[in-house]
């Protein structure tokens, strides 16, 4: 991947679906322990043969397990003393950024190689959207490289791109008083019908005279639509829809 370099001599990573193992054997040739976790027995088999050694020495550690139901506690790792690293399934993108993200065992750093449309909507578009918040809240994404679909075989339908997200805590959160649970809340209503302003959205959820309350006293357009609003603005909503009385 072309991130490889965040990854050196001691770190601790959690590879999603290692595969054939071709993003295992840079990851261990960087010295990095990996605990690795694959839902495909046939894979794990051959995984075995090719990583005897490293297995042998405790560098690679294989567990089955299906990457939906991924348990941190379980697979040993400590909150913010690992990283995550994963060629991932488009269908499950959205999926893995808020299961890694939001879970109460966080990594320091993660770093996928998803769809080229999702990096983009994520860390480089000038609106945001529900998925871009919801990683926002939990840290710094940046756009690494684009992945052309011909260095695949076979070659998906679209190129591929690299994102990382860096600084990940619940400080935001934390510092606003707003739990993850009331975040997501407020952002689906947010985004419930994405051509409609804020106010319209929320309407039904806190009222529309609640809303625009907030909105003024946030010194936010009342006119303004969720994709307009800043992961800084949407807490600050959030903490005053929830927290003030």
């Amino acid at each position: 991947m072309c991130d490889a370099g965040a990854v050196g001599a001691g770190d601790t990573v959690l590879e999603i679906g290692p595969g054939t193992g071709a993003l295992t054997r840079e990851l261990l040739a960087r010295g990095a322990t990996v605990v690795a976790i694959e839902a495909d027995e046939r894979a794990i088999a051959a995984l075995v043969e090719t990583f005897h050694d490293a297995i042998a020495r405790g560098q690679l550690v294989l567990n089955s397990m299906d990457a939906r139901r991924i348990d941190f506690e379980t697979l040993g790792l400590i909150s913010h003393n690992f990283k995550i690293v994963a060629n991932i399934p488009y269908y499950l993108s959205g999926l893995l950024f808020r299961r890694c993200l939001e879970s109460d065992i966080q990594p320091t750093e993660l770093v996928f190689l998803v769809q080229k449309e999702v990096a983009e909507r994520i860390a480089r578009s000038q609106k945001e959207s529900l998925l871009s918040l919801s990683v926002k809240v939990f840290g710094d994404p940046s756009y690494i490289c684009t992945v052309k679909k011909g260095h695949f075989t076979p070659p998906p339908a679209v190129d591929s791109a690299i994102v990382a997200i860096r600084n990940i805590s619940r400080d935001r959160l934390t510092d606003h008083k707003v739990t993850p649970t009331q975040f997501f809340e407020f952002l689906h209503h947010a985004f419930a019908a994405k051509r409609k302003q804020l106010v319209g959205n929320l309407a039904d959820f806190t009222g529309r005279t609640k809303i625009t309350s907030v909105l003024n006293d946030l010194a936010i357009e009342t006119t303004v639509r969720a994709e307009d609003l800043s992961v800084e603005q949407c807490l600050a909503i959030a903490t005053k829809l929830y927290t003030d009385n």
